[in-house]
């Protein structure tokens, strides 16, 4: 039997959480802008807080929380339900007009570090919500990796039991080494946010848009303070440093844990890094030879718009620096590749990930060895380690679940006016949670202020899907997850 009690203590756990984080908007807004903005942040506070503590409350149980597999499944699931309804609240209340509709997208959006907005104009929205939407990215951007380096091995999505490791308990019980991941986690992830706030603070932005493009950056969120994102500053070193830690937020952070411990050729060594940067490597070079050669642009602008526009959508980050759909259909379409591909697995990118595509590689090849020799034996090698059938089978059911997934998706929009290539590019910035797409109409200068509500609510069920890899809500729908 599912011990739900468990469950409702941790969610009441997390909103108290989310309540705490409001306290920043809101102290931000009362005493360094003196404005009236603080005052959602308080409704939000009493009213998430309240629920919080009164689920954590009824639901506490004397003795240590375990967590077996089913309650892992409902418990990750529901937190990246539950806390957009309540993040929204602020958005909702503030001066911005929004439907709670319209304010609970940008939750989910922000929560999922996507990155697509609904707000029609930046500029005129207070430093309060601009703070919390950012806020949001950055601690979905901790949950996301916390969760692909914890729960997602154990839970056996998407071949993720392959990164089982010393961080990684082999026991059904969920991890009872929680706390020392966590720390060593979050001090690197926090270490990345102020190195990168101090690097575009002196690359010439003001504070207040360094420390939330700092946040938006290495979550690889995307979300700007700007309506015209990074194309605003139009500056080479602030593009060089967003780059750069882009990239940081899109590698495997475990890597990351072994080189702060002296392991100093941790990352160099890894397969799925190597990969993930010759991928970057070739999609950037292709597309800069058709910028320079068809589209007239000097060399130095060409490579500059390319590497950007490149690292940008493959790290899901979707920070925009050019509105790359007048660069014709070809460029538009490795874009939207490389989005699909996505970054490292245990990282705040999305997409497929680099280790399923190595994974589906070596199994072809195998595959087609034994075509060619019957009575061969072909064994698919990762990393040193032989491939299980169970992770081969979980890797192929996530890829061909992901693109059924994008099928349906496509599908559905079209059903709210959207054009098929607006709908499937939609569909795969939502699933991969990049969040520009690769059409005027959801791409870099267009706006999903004006689509449907239903269209909203599709796109925010792909966000939501995505970043839990879409098995983990998946499973919910089959009735024998809920049999004792």
């Amino acid at each position: 039997m599912i011990a739900f009690r468990s469950v409702l203590y941790l969610v009441g756990m997390l909103l108290n959480a989310m309540a705490a984080a409001m306290v920043i908007p809101m102290v931000a807004e009362l005493f360094v802008y003196k404005t009236l903005g603080w005052e959602e942040f308080l409704f939000g506070f009493f009213l998430t807080g309240a629920l919080g503590s009164l689920l954590a409350m009824a639901n506490r149980s004397p003795g240590r929380i375990e967590l077996k597999v089913r309650e892992a499944f409902l418990m990750t699931a529901l937190c990246w339900i539950i806390t957009p309804l309540f993040a929204a609240l602020p958005i909702y209340w503030s001066d911005l007009n929004l439907t709670y509709l319209d304010s609970w997208f940008e939750a989910v959006s922000a929560i999922t570090t996507t990155g697509s907005t609904i707000i029609p104009d930046l500029g005129k929205t207070s430093k309060g919500v601009l703070l919390w939407r950012s806020i949001l990215q950055w601690l979905g951007g901790t949950g996301i990796i916390l969760m692909a380096l914890i729960i997602l091995p154990t839970l056996r999505i998407g071949g993720m039991q392959l990164f089982r490791s010393e961080f990684s308990d082999k026991s059904e019980k969920i991890l009872p080494r929680v706390s020392q991941i966590s720390s060593a986690i979050t001090t690197i992830y926090v270490f990345f946010t102020v190195a990168c706030f101090f690097a575009l603070f002196v690359a010439g932005m003001q504070p207040f848009d360094a420390l939330c493009h700092a946040m938006t950056t290495v979550s690889t969120g995307g979300l700007s303070t700007k309506n015209a994102s990074l194309a605003f500053y139009d500056s080479l070193s602030i593009e060089i440093i967003t780059i750069f830690f882009m990239v940081m937020g899109s590698l495997t952070f475990v890597l990351f844990i072994r080189l702060w411990h002296g392991n100093a050729s941790a990352l160099l060594k890894d397969s799925q890094v190597r990969a993930y940067l010759g991928i970057l490597f070739w999609f950037i070079v292709i597309v800069f030879f058709w910028t320079w050669s068809f589209l007239g642009m000097s060399a130095s602008k060409a490579l500059r718009e390319s590497i950007f526009s490149v690292v940008s959508m493959s790290t899901s980050a979707g920070f925009t620096t050019i509105d790359y759909t007048l660069w014709g259909s070809f460029p538009c379409v490795l874009l939207l590749l490389v989005s699909i591909v996505g970054g490292c697995t245990g990282s705040t990118a999305g997409g497929v990930k680099v280790f399923r595509l190595q994974v589906l590689v070596k199994v072809t090849q195998s595959h087609l060895r034994q075509l060619r020799r019957p009575h061969g034996v072909y064994i698919p090698i990762y990393q040193g380690q032989k491939i299980p059938e169970s992770v081969a089978s979980s890797v192929l059911t996530f890829t061909t679940l992901y693109l059924f997934t994008a099928f349906c998706l496509t599908s559905l929009l079209t059903l709210f006016d959207l054009g098929m290539m607006d709908a499937f590019s939609a569909s795969i910035a939502a699933l991969s949670n990049t969040g520009p797409g690769v059409t005027k109409l959801v791409g870099p200068t267009g706006s999903l202020s004006v689509l449907d509500n239903g269209a909203k609510l599709l796109l925010m069920f792909g966000m939501t899907l995505g970043r839990l890899e879409l098995l983990t809500i998946f499973v919910l729908l089959m009735p024998s997850f809920w049999r004792s």
